[in-house]
């Protein structure tokens, strides 16, 4: 019986890990949605991020995510009329279950998140495992299944491309707080882009 969580503390690559769901696996720059259009809170989430980015001195998984990751998320739910659900129980068999750390769920597109204290490399182990889980947990159209893992000053994605079984790892790395535009513009466009079966 394994946990998301185990996946975490495997010595396997991705790929041997994968191998094991009948997954397919590769690392390349992905072109992730991005959304061109107006960002209202952009300048208040800077200065919100930089501002506890100064007054919090923690290495804690809970601290990052209160003060890091947590912020972003809310004001992309509020922009997108997405659904944030936080410690997400999900439950499809013996090797896959757990708790997303964070779920987002728009009209458009489901999104996993994954809050990591270190390790980005064994966390998108995690991430990978946690989409295979969703894929099998959710009733929905959708072609892609979207993940990120991130300590809150680095943000990978991934994805999961359904009918083919293959997951993709990002090899760019999204930086807060100097790339937080950029990380905004990709999480309001994974969640706005309509991303639906053919």
């Amino acid at each position: 019986s394994y946990t998301f969580s185990k996946y975490f503390e495997l010595p396997y690559t991705t790929k041997d890990i994968l191998a094991d769901f009948d997954c397919s696996y590769e690392k390349k720059i992905l072109e992730l949605p991005n959304y061109l259009g107006e960002i209202t809170y952009l300048e208040f989430l800077k200065r919100y991020i930089q501002r506890n980015i100064s007054i919090f001195d923690s290495v804690a998984e809970i601290a990052i995510r209160e003060m890091l990751i947590s912020p972003i998320l809310v004001e992309i739910c509020d922009q997108t009329q997405s659904i944030l659900y936080i410690e997400y129980s999900v439950n499809v068999n013996e090797q896959l279950k757990g708790t997303f750390d964070y779920y987002l769920v728009s009209q458009n597109s489901l999104l996993v998140i994954e809050a990591k204290q270190s390790d980005l490399k064994r966390g998108f182990n995690q991430l990978a495992i946690e989409l295979l889980a969703l894929d099998q947990w959710v009733d929905s159209p959708n072609a892609i299944l979207y993940g990120a893992v991130t300590n809150g000053y680095n943000w990978k994605f991934g994805i999961l491309q359904r009918q083919e079984k293959h997951i993709i790892e990002d090899t760019k790395l999204y930086r807060v707080p100097e790339g937080l535009e950029e990380l905004v513009r990709v999480l309001v466009g994974i969640l706005s882009n309509p991303n639906l079966s053919r």
